[in-house]
Parts: structure tokens; sequence; C-alpha cells
């Protein structure tokens, strides 16, 4: 069992290692513009406590999760526990602490997107409450 502490991400310090993080986390992570350093920096400015790492006693980053809150629902992206740490429950301490900083907030509800044939992600989150819904997400770039 890998001994770990969850705190608050820390920008720019962590933004690399959580990038990797993501990047090697598998198909159900799709890294976008809006994960570049600038749009993080964004995020973090707007509710930094909704950023959390996992991070072993040595400062190795092995998971993370960062949610958003508009004052009426959250938002939960980019759950992503590094693959010699799964089965750990890391990612499950991990939605714990994002959904009690949720809570904290005022947040009645939240949601999370899960990409299509990831029926071990579904399993994980419905194993910690989830359920789904009967919706389509869409989706537009508001960039030039």
């Amino acid at each position: 069992m890998t001994a770990y502490t969850i705190r608050t991400f820390r920008f720019p310090d962590d933004y690399a290692a959580v990038y990797d993080l993501w990047a090697h986390a598998g198909p159900g992570i799709q890294l976008r513009v809006s994960d570049e350093p600038e749009e993080i920096a964004k995020k973090v400015a707007h509710d930094p406590d909704l950023f959390i790492v996992a991070e072993t006693p040595e400062g190795e980053i092995i998971g993370a999760v960062m949610a958003g809150f508009d004052g009426r629902r959250g938002l939960i992206y980019h759950l992503a526990v590094a693959e010699p740490h799964r089965g750990q429950g890391i990612g499950k301490a991990l939605m714990d602490e994002i959904e009690a900083r949720l809570r904290a907030k005022g947040c009645l509800r939240a949601y999370l997107m899960v990409v299509p044939g990831h029926d071990d992600v579904l399993a994980f989150y419905h194993n910690l409450g989830w359920e789904d819904l009967p919706v389509i997400t869409l989706a537009k770039n508001l960039t030039d």
C-alpha cells in the first residue's frame, strides 16, 4: 500500500507532474487547450481549493482531481491515479475529499462525464454512489 497525503494543487509547481499524470491516464482523459498552463492558472485563480493531488512522502504526485463550482452545481474533471498505484483506494479518497470540498461551498449536486466504453470507470463511480443520467452532452469551442 502506497503512503500518500491529499493536498491542494500548487500552480505552477505541480502543473508538469499533473499534466503528465493526465497524459498517461489512458483514453478516458482527453487533454485539450483548456488543460494548458494559462487555462489552469485561470481555474486555480477562480477556486484553488477545488484542485487536489495525492502525493507520496517523497513528493511524487500519484493522483489528482479537479472540480468546478458555479454557485449552484459542481462538475468533476480529470480524476487520475498513476497506473502502479491504482486499486489502493487513492481515487476514492480523492473523490471523497473533492466532494467534501464541494459540499463545504454549498454545492447540492455535482456532475461528471465518462467517455463511452469505459465500463470499469463507470463501475468505480457507481460504487461511489454516482448515477447515470439520460442526457447527451454537447460542447462548443469558443476560441477563434
